[in-house]
């Protein structure tokens, strides 16, 4: 069986420098890969190489990159290029949202374009420039970081747009690319408990008035919890390796069961699914 390890596997993740992005940077240097990480911010990204590159055998290079901008993706691929000789991972992981231009008549036209243009047009970039790299080297694999909210109607304007049409570029970007031995899938993420998401819940109880907008949250959520980046940079190292060799174009949703059902307390009302089951 094929060994869950990134070594001789040069990857690229953007958005690294903290949160989901860190965490699947560091599994990724944990898994023995070589990885350039970006981001906006070069001090920011540059001390997650450090320590990455301390800890761990394999080598952290940082990059500061707007991943919106054509020119400076093609530096950051030809960067990776210089330093590793080639590219057979992409992460696509750079995102964001406006939260205050949660419905569509709050949503400003450059609202929306902006969360387009980081959602949606940067991993078209990314996955342009790396192509030619990965064709050259028989191969490899993108692994574009969604959301739920590409799934089903649950808000933010703009966001919710992009990731679902993420969707359509990695099935896209998998049938057409697939005979040079490249492989593109969608991780799709529920709620993970990263600081922004904290900060974003403590926005929502100072706005409602309400100190329960974390339960009511998680309720959505029937293994009664929020996700861990950790569990989503597992599954992303899952793609990005050759343990996945045979799935490709496909959506996998790492959401603890949200897009499954109804609110936990809706289905113990009208179940009775809180109560344990019985011998017979």
């Amino acid at each position: 069986m094929a060994e869950l390890s990134l070594t001789d596997r040069p990857a690229i993740v953007t958005g690294a420098s903290r949160g989901i992005g860190k965490e699947i940077a560091t599994a990724f240097a944990e898994a023995g890969g070589d990885v350039a990480i970006c981001s906006r911010t070069y001090e920011d990204v540059a001390a997650v190489a450090d320590q990455l590159d301390a800890a761990h055998d394999g080598q952290v290079i940082p990059v500061e990159c707007d991943v919106t901008d054509s020119e400076a993706v093609r530096d950051l691929v030809d960067t990776t290029i210089e330093e590793f000789g080639d590219i057979r991972v992409l992460v696509n992981n750079a995102g964001g949202s406006v939260e205050s231009a949660d419905l569509l008549h709050r949503c400003s036209e450059e609202e929306f374009e902006w969360m387009l243009e980081l959602n949606l047009k940067a991993p078209y970039l990314l996955a342009r420039e790396v192509m030619p790299a990965m064709i050259a080297g028989d191969g490899g694999s993108m692994v574009h970081v969604g959301s739920v909210n590409g799934l089903f109607g649950i808000g933010l304007t703009g966001y919710s747009e992009a990731k679902s049409g993420l969707l359509a570029l990695s099935r896209n970007i998998a049938t057409h690319y697939g005979q040079y031995g490249i492989r593109s899938n969608v991780l799709s993420a529920g709620t993970i408990e990263t600081q922004n998401r904290r900060d974003e819940m403590e926005s929502t109880e100072e706005r409602s008035g309400e100190t329960s907008a974390r339960d009511r949250w998680i309720d959505q959520y029937p293994l009664g919890r929020f996700g861990r980046p950790r569990e989503v940079a597992d599954t992303a190292l899952f793609l990005a390796s050759e343990r996945s060799g045979f799935i490709t174009g496909e959506n996998l949703v790492v959401d603890g069961g949200l897009t499954a059902g109804l609110p936990q307390s809706f289905e113990n009302e009208i179940y009775q699914a809180d109560e344990p089951p019985t011998d017979r």
